[in-house]
């Protein structure tokens, strides 16, 4: 819950206001300051505090526009409670369109940072020392890496029930059970005992409508559950409608037996049987042609969308149930 007095990186916020305060921890080698804009929306009323971020990645700008829009459509000032955004967490990533920190370290397996570590794990350190403890939800947005696509997806810890109905409130098409990844922004949050959603959605470098739907109406429906603000109007014009996720326990990726240009066959999201043709890999020289078949049955959650594929990598993401 709220109280009178709340500050964030020594900048006092009132009820009812609104502030853009800046992390600034670092500077570029030409001495040129980064700063990390971050937007607070506070409510008169007391209630719930979320922290919204994306770009942890920097070079997953779909994420980016999710936080965006909410922020650019006012969707980030409830009426109750408080609202901090953070649409760009890795700006050095975002500046050169790459997903790492300029010292080459993921910022993603760092936390909680320390204030004598890396550049990136200082940056870590900060994000929770200053951030982390106002806020007692959390959604965090992601795209897949490279050129593999991820359907619209929420990944929660197996056994955190808060968190899975609050997953099931958000209307992906999926929630995915997955292991919290040591020293990452999920597993730090979930030790400090707060709630993350993980959205997986689309895939780097890359910005597609649907996704973004799908990732700010689940942001709509999680504040209007946890009593924010109501959000009607706004889900009905989003034209992403609530689907009642598909849980996946079990997944497993397909991977290439040959080198040589990928066409895929499938379409993402859908269910398939085992033995259906799910692509093909030839040479570029028309020698060969070889089709893959799934190895099981399940939902197609990820697709490699790289025209070309060395023996194996990863092609196709696909649940399944054990036996």
């Amino acid at each position: 819950m709220l109280n009178n007095e709340i500050k964030i990186l020594g900048h006092a916020i009132s009820n009812g206001k609104g502030v853009q305060v800046n992390l600034d921890i670092a500077k570029l080698h030409t001495r040129t300051k980064i700063e990390v804009p971050i937007i607070v929306e506070r409510a008169k009323k007391d209630g719930p505090t979320l922290l919204i971020t994306g770009g942890i990645h920097g070079n997953e700008v779909n994420g980016i526009e999710i936080v965006r829009q909410l922020v650019a459509k006012g969707f980030n000032k409830p009426e109750r409670g408080m609202v901090i955004c953070i649409p760009v967490v890795n700006v050095f990533g975002f500046l050169n369109q790459t997903r790492k920190f300029p010292d080459g370290r993921d910022l993603n397996r760092v936390f909680p940072g320390s204030v004598r570590g890396s550049l990136a794990s200082r940056f870590a350190y900060h994000i929770i020392k200053e951030i982390a403890p106002l806020a007692e939800y959390c959604i965090d947005y992601h795209t897949g890496g490279d050129s593999r696509f991820n359907a619209p997806q929420i990944r929660v810890s197996q056994g955190d029930n808060e968190s899975m109905k609050l997953a099931e409130i958000f209307g992906a098409p999926f929630i995915l059970q997955s292991k919290n990844k040591e020293k990452s922004f999920r597993e730090t949050l979930r030790k400090l005992g707060k709630k993350v959603l993980l959205f997986e959605g689309g895939k780097t470098l890359f910005l597609d409508d649907d996704i973004t739907k799908a990732g700010v109406a689940g942001a709509l429906r999680v504040m209007q559950h946890l009593g924010m603000r109501d959000f009607p109007k706004e889900l009905e014009k989003n034209e992403s409608p609530f689907i009642k996720p598909t849980l996946i326990s079990n997944s497993i990726w397909i991977r290439a037996k040959y080198s040589g240009m990928f066409h895929s066959q499938i379409k993402l999201g859908s269910y398939i049987h085992k033995g259906t043709i799910i692509g093909s890999i030839s040479d570029p020289f028309g020698d060969f042609e070889k089709y893959i078949k799934a190895s099981y049955s399940g939902y197609i959650i990820c697709i490699n969308q790289s025209p070309i594929v060395n023996q194996g990598d990863a092609i196709i993401h696909i649940s399944f149930e054990k036996n």
